[in-house]
């Protein structure tokens, strides 16, 4: 049984009208980067909740989590709706072993995602913990529209402080965006697109796959791998070359 906790809502990011950001302060347990929480309102006489990745680093106090709205959704809207000073419930602990030390080793570790499940890669460098072990990391951020790289800038600064072992590389699907891939990951990789923009190899003797996002990019893409590259799902009793989230 989860434990909750009153988080207060210091700031409300407003990305577009539909993605945004909640900075909160709460007495929660600490984490690892990549797991993730619940956040949860009384609607209505009714506890509304979800889960979220956790965007900040764990050792950052100004909890940080990036959501999109969705239009008939039971909670988001109520979410994005908060002001600075309201209070949500926060699961104490956080679950989820979307964490490094769940990664084999390798030489190159790939983080691929879609929307707002950026959010754990953004966690996972800003700690920059554990990190030593990968020659080269690529981060990859896949929206829809330009506007929707709400942190791009920090992903950029990000691959500075890392001085070349990190390269970021953004994705629009629907239009065409200076310094953005234009189309889906699966077919990216599919045709060599993603690797020759990154000047990287993806194959199964050294890199490893990182997967968070629209459960149907994370599919297709593990289909491509496995039938392209030969790579495998990664479990703890079966070491393989992909690794994803699910909580969707």
């Amino acid at each position: 049984m989860a434990t909750w906790v009153t988080g207060n809502l210091v700031q409300v990011k407003h990305w577009t009208t539909s993605l945004f950001s909640l900075i909160v302060h709460a007495p929660v347990d600490p984490f690892i980067a990549g797991q993730f929480t619940k956040l949860g309102l009384e609607i209505n006489g009714e506890k509304v909740q979800r889960a979220y990745s956790y965007v900040n680093a764990p050792r950052n106090e100004k909890l940080e989590f990036y959501l999109s709205t969705v239009t008939e959704g039971k909670l988001s809207p109520s979410l994005q709706t908060l002001q600075p000073g309201e209070s949500l419930m926060v699961t104490k602990e956080a679950v989820g072993c979307f964490i490094l030390s769940e990664i084999p080793p390798c030489n190159n570790l790939w983080m691929l995602a879609t929307g707002t499940a950026l959010g754990p890669y953004l966690s996972i460098l800003e700690q920059g913990e554990g990190l030593e072990r990968f020659n080269n990391i690529v981060l990859v951020h896949a929206v829809k529209f330009a506007q929707n790289l709400s942190y791009l800038p920090q992903m950029l600064h990000l691959q500075l402080r890392y001085k070349g072992k990190l390269r970021v590389q953004t994705v629009v699907s629907r239009e065409q965006a200076p310094g953005s891939l234009t189309g889906r990951i699966p077919l990216l990789i599919a045709d060599g697109s993603l690797e020759s923009a990154v000047d990287l190899l993806l194959d199964a003797a050294n890199s490893h796959v990182m997967l968070c996002g629209n459960p149907q990019m994370v599919r297709d893409t593990q289909k491509i791998l496995k039938d392209s590259r030969g790579m495998q799902k990664h479990f703890k009793r079966k070491p393989g070359h992909m690794t994803s989230e699910h909580y969707w």
